[in-house]
């Protein structure tokens, strides 16, 4: 593997930007420092006037393979992420055939390591009768199990009551829920139905995936992993209601209850839904302004611990049919930084709170082994990206298979130069390496 010098660079890591060298060599970090130029190296990149981040952890992405490649797969969406600064995901179970037992689960890991450009890691799921399955599962080569409390993308809805509390009793991983009540959603959704048909307009979308449903499921499952002391992680937070169930009086590192921000929830309201329509549809829904600044002052206080993606492509002429078949979810993860870094520009966050939320925060939560910061000793996960290179949007940029963005149109005012994984220089300028593919995630819990 060939070593990397990167000189010149604003590093910003563990709550600092320091301006320094770094050396990469056998796939490792070796050396962070203020004067590397001495060190010989195969690759060398002079990052002046460009900020270097740890690379991007995602810890939430449907990348669709295996059963459902016509909207995505894991070359197409795992090359997207490394060309937004992306170096490991965590992809979810709703796939054809769902990932509920430890072989299917490991199918998934043999496709990615063979295709995916970005290191990996895949989640469990849960459904109502397979926690015998769940138990088998080792806590150091996955990285949770997803629980569907809400119906969304693929049925693996965890209903009953009596199921979902021996997860939380029995299950020692890291539970991921998506977090909505599916009898408020189904009450809701007949009311409409009945008024529109099948072409309801979208903007009932947040009406009818309501912030009450929101708030009752993640309410209920935050009571179940206070009583039995499970270590649950509630994915997409989507209301200000929900943000107050969460604690930000102590460190992450003690916290058995913790919540995700997306990109999109931090981003859009309903006041897009006449511009963007089913475009940004998603589950939980998009709503109101004041739900966006609640989030994002969520993310800020530390109430909220990680920023992801949930990137879910479809095709375009799926998210053009009436609302009640069109699907939810859209592609995001190639534009999380430079989304997130335009919110820096407009003074709503700063760059290493931007770190600590999309690279610290992931790593600590899924105790994953050696990654998530610049430090000598880790593998070399990294991204360069310059703050004062605007560019827009367009079909032709675009790199998930599905060949849309909600953000088509955008100009980004920063641009992802460089990403390096697992010590492998991906990326750069716009061209992929692809001999090197990305590795497994391994995570250091003590269970």
């Amino acid at each position: 593997m060939k070593s990397i010098l990167i000189t010149g660079a604003n590093i910003v890591n563990e709550g600092k930007i320091t301006l320094a060298d770094i050396f990469v060599k056998d796939g490792m970090i070796y050396n962070v420092g203020t004067d590397l130029s001495d060190f010989e190296a195969d690759i060398h990149i002079d990052a002046t006037g460009k900020y270097v981040f740890p690379g991007l952890i995602d810890d939430q992405v449907h990348f669709r393979e295996p059963g459902l490649t016509h909207k995505a797969d894991i070359y197409t969406e795992s090359k997207s992420a490394v060309a937004g600064g992306v170096t490991s995901y965590m992809e979810m179970p709703n796939t054809v055939p769902q990932s509920t037992t430890i072989p299917l689960l490991e199918e998934k890991y043999n496709i990615a390591s063979q295709k995916s450009l970005a290191n990996y890691s895949f989640f469990f799921g849960a459904t109502n009768d397979n926690i015998a399955e769940i138990l088998k599962v080792d806590p150091e080569n996955v990285c949770g199990v997803k629980v569907f409390q809400g119906s969304s993308t693929g049925n693996m809805l965890v209903d009953n009551p009596e199921s979902l509390e021996r997860i939380f009793a029995d299950c020692k991983l890291l539970i991921a829920t998506h977090s909505e009540n599916d009898n408020i959603i189904k009450a809701n959704l007949e009311k409409y139905k009945a008024e529109y048909g099948e072409d309801i307009p979208v903007k009932f979308h947040p009406i009818i995936r309501s912030a009450e449903a929101c708030y009752d499921a993640s309410k209920k499952v935050v009571a179940l992993a206070k009583k039995y002391g499970s270590k649950l992680h509630v994915l997409h937070i989507s209301t200000a209601q929900e943000v107050d169930l969460f604690d930000n009086s102590i460190p992450l590192e003690q916290k058995r209850i913790t919540a995700e921000a997306c990109i999109h929830h931090l981003w859009f309201s309903e006041e897009d839904y006449e511009e963007k329509g089913n475009l940004i549809k998603w589950n939980p829904a998009v709503k109101s302004a004041k739900d966006r600044e609640r989030i994002l002052q969520g993310v800020l206080e530390d109430r909220i611990d990680v920023i992801a993606t949930d990137h879910a492509p479809h095709t375009l002429e799926e998210k053009s049919r009436p609302y009640n078949s069109a699907p939810s979810g859209g592609p995001l993860v190639q534009h999380s930084l430079v989304a997130m870094l335009d919110l820096y520009h407009e003074g709503k966050i700063k760059l290493e709170q931007i770190v600590q939320k999309m690279c610290h925060n992931v790593a600590i939560l899924f105790e994953i082994d050696k990654r998530g910061y610049l430090r000598p000793g880790y593998h070399a996960d990294l991204v360069i990206a310059d703050l004062d290179s605007p560019w827009k949007v367009e079909k032709s940029n675009i790199l998930s298979k599905c060949g849309w963005s909600p953000f088509e149109g955008h100009v980004f005012k920063s641009k992802v130069t460089h990403t390096v994984v697992s010590g492998h220089l991906a990326y750069e300028n716009g061209i992929f390496h692809e001999e090197k593919k990305g590795e497994r995630l391994k995570f250091s819990r003590k269970i």
